[in-house]
């Protein structure tokens, strides 16, 4: 069923709004004529005058007769003042799925302690929804922000509100990677480690054909699979081409799978004997597919996840895997925010918190037997 679209009044409010959580109207600024507005968006001008309306009335707008609309200098400074204590927002890729809710934990145990709130806000790995949560947050009294970059190694079309973050002296830190051009403290794992790691243990096991899949529209991802093939080069195992997978958001639920099963279908003697996996929602999905295969972990192929998280002991065969701090994180992004929001200390003198990779071993590796 097509997702039926808001009023085109609303989606009028929401572009004006932006331009002033942004920074491309401030106070007092004159905005352009409902003819202008109209003509530009190819919208009626009653369309027009309910979205400004609405704005007028919510404290965004105030018209001066005969002289026009202009933005109110109560749209950000009011807001805060009138929500009393400090309310913190989060935004992060998911929310209910994967290590995101023992994250989400960590910032609000921490957070309760601090008598802050919570925003809490998803993107579900869209820029789209990105921007409008951005949005959504600089519309409330907002004190910080923790933000989680969505496919961060895909670029930051939505740079123009972390520019209104900074305008309105917002500090905010980011988890797990940051965009390449936000200069903010970042918390995240050193991931080139722990894909270097992950590939060293399945060598010192004796495994020389292992395949690496990782999704790379995030800098998470990219990271671990140069640690990866670092491993090979440092270790001089010369890797194949097509044991290295790389695949999007977009396609995680099909391409990895679907090349694993080709790689397992090869003789013995040159498929992989292990496999570092991008994540361990990944290696669990992959269980299924070396079981239809016709073959076993470990016995036929040793699996390595990524971030220990609650699935890589829920089934049957227990993952060995890369540590992620998961609630630790959460908790010392609070610190981190709370250290910059009572110091004013700049974003480009607050280090980076990395956190060393620690593997995990479990039973889904063992030596190798066919080499």
């Amino acid at each position: 069923m097509k997702e039926q679209q808001p009023p085109k009044y609303r989606q009028l409010k929401q572009e004006i709004t932006s331009w002033m959580t942004t920074g491309r109207f401030k106070a007092h600024d004159r905005l352009p004529s409902e003819n202008e507005i109209a003509k530009q968006y190819e919208m009626s001008r009653q369309t027009v005058r309910q979205a400004l309306g609405d704005l007028e009335q919510e404290g965004w707008l105030y018209r001066a007769q005969g002289k026009g609309t202009f933005v109110s200098d109560q749209q950000s400074a009011g807001r805060r003042a009138a929500s009393p204590g400090m309310t913190i927002g989060m935004i992060t890729t998911h929310i209910s799925d994967y290590i995101f809710p023992t994250i989400v934990r960590g910032v609000e145990s921490s957070l309760r302690v601090k008598g802050a709130r919570l925003l809490l806000a998803s993107t579900d790995n869209e820029k789209g929804k990105e921007r409008d949560s951005l949005s959504s947050m600089l519309r409330e009294p907002l004190t910080g922000l923790i933000i989680e970059p969505t496919k961060s190694a895909e670029g930051n079309p939505n740079f123009d509100y972390f520019l209104a973050l900074d305008s309105q002296n917002i500090p905010y830190v980011m988890l797990n990677e940051r965009y390449s051009d936000v200069d903010a403290p970042c918390l995240k794992v050193d991931d080139e480690l722990g894909g270097y790691r992950a590939a060293q243990h399945l060598m010192e096991l004796g495994h020389k054909r292992i395949a690496g899949f990782f999704k790379t529209d995030d800098f998470q991802g990219v990271h671990r699979m140069r640690g990866f093939v670092r491993a090979h080069r440092e270790h001089l195992h010369q890797m194949q081409p097509e044991h290295l997978v790389r695949y999007s958001t977009e396609e995680k639920q099909t391409k990895p799978l679907e090349a694993l099963a080709a790689l397992i279908s090869r003789d013995p003697a040159t498929r992989p004997t292990a496999v570092v996996c991008y994540n361990d929602e990944l290696a669990v999905r992959m269980l299924d597919v070396i079981r239809r295969g016709g073959l076993s972990v470990p016995e036929d192929l040793s699996l390595v996840g990524f971030d220990d998280a609650n699935l890589a002991v829920a089934t049957e065969v227990k993952l060995t895997t890369i540590a992620h701090p998961k609630t630790q994180m959460g908790i010392d992004a609070v610190e981190l925010l709370m250290s910059m929001i009572q110091q004013a200390a700049p974003r480009s003198r607050t280090p980076d918190h990395i956190y060393e990779p620690e593997l995990v071993i479990r039973s889904s590796t063992c030596e190798c037997s066919s080499e």
